[in-house]
């Protein structure tokens, strides 16, 4: 029994680059097809579907072997417009290198977003 899709997910994702496979299957939500939509804009994954299995469906997701690391950060922090840095050093391994993928009252998105936006957050995952 699945407990933490995100962490799944990710796991799932960095298991895959790092075997050299083409595409990996995972449990379907809204918040993970979000956050793949993120990683499908900044080109870390390809395309990916939802497939309906009948008992809530899976996502089929085409890898790019670009992914170094990723994870989900638990427990999932809370963020401030002037707390993002501070992240950024804790989780990523260079300055402006890599992503963190925050949930706002906006939508998911990556932290430099909602730099931009000036909204914080909740800390979901890092990829680089």
């Amino acid at each position: 029994m699945r407990f933490d899709l995100l962490s799944d997910m990710m796991s799932g994702i960095k298991n895959g680059d790092n075997v050299g496979k083409k595409e990996t299957v995972i449990p379907a939500s809204k918040l993970l097809r979000d956050v793949l939509k993120v990683l499908q804009k900044h080109e870390f994954v390809g395309n990916f579907e939802f497939v309906d299995d009948g008992r809530g469906g899976k996502f089929r997701i085409q890898l790019k072997g670009s992914v170094n690391n990723c994870g989900s950060v638990r427990p999932r922090y809370a963020v401030r417009l002037n707390e993002y840095e501070k992240f950024e050093h804790r989780f990523l391994p260079a300055a402006g290198f890599g992503l963190l993928i925050v949930s706002t009252s906006k939508g998911v998105m990556t932290h430099d977003d909602a730099k931009k936006q000036k909204v914080g957050g909740k800390l979901l995952a890092f990829v680089y």
